[in-house]
């Protein structure tokens, strides 16, 4: 077992929880105590019902996320909210979130390690967002058809369907950017031209996103939101593991997109 304020400051510390700049509802850090010491942790994309029923079930005491508590933003907790909370408190259940701070950690990183995942080799960072860069770039020279099929068969592990804008014949992606979740968006494939990027692999993004990038000549791959940030959470939950005298499990929950 290991006590709570112990594994809270290694996160914090090792995640630079208090000085990566974040949306203000994602909270990063602890959401919510529990009575006692940790002694197995769940890890999940989101906070959902059924995340904290699947951590519950674990026999997990502490749950990590990215998309914490109050990604909502604020609301009443009655309802489905109430009954969340609820089930998290009864279960003395401690939830811990980590967004931006986890997506552009080297090593724990989703979009690190989802550049890992593609056998793609990373040589910067990449989408800048209030004085820092939160996914990763690199050079290849790999046929686009041949990066398409390892993103789909990653995505397909989480019950998720990529797609992509149209490839023409013998398309080379000579340099790529990752930024999983909601990475594409008019300040990204900005940067993404200014930067020569051909390829661009992300979560999601919005359908003007997909016409920018076919007037452009740019391929953008919409790998999936939740696939696309799993790695981290897990990584995280692993390294726990490994650091403090607990156990760890990943508690998926597609959501398909």
């Amino acid at each position: 077992m290991a006590e709570l304020s112990a594994i809270v400051r290694y996160l914090d510390s090792e995640l630079r929880t208090s000085e990566v700049p974040d949306y203000d509802a994602a909270l990063n850090g602890l959401q919510l105590a529990n009575s006692g010491p940790v002694s197995r942790v769940a890890a999940a994309v989101d906070f959902s019902a059924d995340t904290v029923a699947g951590a519950i079930r674990e026999r997990a005491n502490l749950l990590i996320v990215h998309h914490g508590m109050f990604w909502r933003g604020v609301h009443a907790l009655t309802g489905r909210a109430y009954e969340r909370l609820r089930a998290a408190v009864g279960g003395d259940l401690a939830v811990y979130a980590s967004h931006i701070p986890l997506d552009l950690h080297p090593e724990l990183g989703n979009n690190v390690l989802l550049a890992r995942e593609l056998r793609l080799e990373s040589d910067g960072t990449f989408g800048r967002y209030r004085g820092v860069e939160i996914g990763v770039t690199g050079p290849s020279n790999l046929p686009t058809t041949e990066l398409l099929e390892r993103v789909r068969a990653f995505s397909a592990g989480y019950n998720t369907t990529a797609v992509n804008t149209p490839v023409r014949d013998g398309h080379v992606t000579r340099r790529w950017a990752i930024i999983t979740g909601a990475g594409a968006s008019a300040e990204t494939l900005a940067e993404a031209r200014q930067r020569d990027v051909d390829t661009f692999i992300v979560g999601e993004g919005t359908h003007h996103t997909a016409v920018e990038a076919i007037e452009h000549g740019m391929v953008v791959v919409y790998a999936g939101h939740y696939a696309t940030e799993t790695l981290g959470v897990r990584a995280l939950g692993a390294r726990l593991d490994e650091r403090f005298d607990v156990s760890s499990v990943f508690v998926n929950v597609p959501t398909g997109l």
